[in-house]
């Protein structure tokens, strides 16, 4: 967990599945096709591995989780979705650095990843990021996939 004045990062807690919920409605059809919704609701009861909500003055604002593959070789960024009032104040970045950091200190991990969509893969870049392969209409019609990996491992 990180803190930081009013800023808080924290596990997941069922509890928080109806503001995270909220958090993807607010960015649909902005930056999530609105057949999502239903994909990360089952994410949330079915699949999560390590998922990670971010607060501000007590209020989740955002969230993103951390999946695996290949063994536990290979950590997968995934659902990152902040508060549209609170985009563009480096909420994002914190709590992907934060899962970053969270993935650099578990043995055997050997590559990032992120499949995003044309709509943030910028962010993702700034990160260190790079683009590996596009494939179109990948999440929904008009929602391509962008695949990525992280170049500071």
């Amino acid at each position: 967990m990180i803190q930081d004045n009013s800023i808080v990062v924290r596990e997941y807690l069922m509890t928080d599945k109806e503001a995270v919920m909220n958090l993807i409605k607010l960015n649909t059809p902005d930056f999530f096709a609105e057949e999502e919704t239903n994909d990360l609701s089952n994410y949330l009861d079915k699949e999560i591995e390590l998922y990670y909500v971010l607060l501000v003055d007590g209020k989740v604002v955002g969230c993103g989780g951390i999946n695996f593959a290949e063994k536990r070789t290979i950590g997968k960024i995934s659902w990152d979705i902040i508060h549209p009032d609170y985009q563009g104040k480096s909420l994002g970045r914190k709590l992907l650095m934060y899962r970053i950091e969270v993935l650099k200190a578990i043995p055997g991990i050997k590559k990032i990843i992120v499949r995003t969509s044309q709509l943030a893969y910028k962010f993702y870049e700034k990160q260190g990021f790079t683009l590996n392969e596009i494939k179109r209409n990948y999440w929904a019609d008009g929602f391509d996939m962008y695949s990525m990996q992280y170049n500071e491992l």
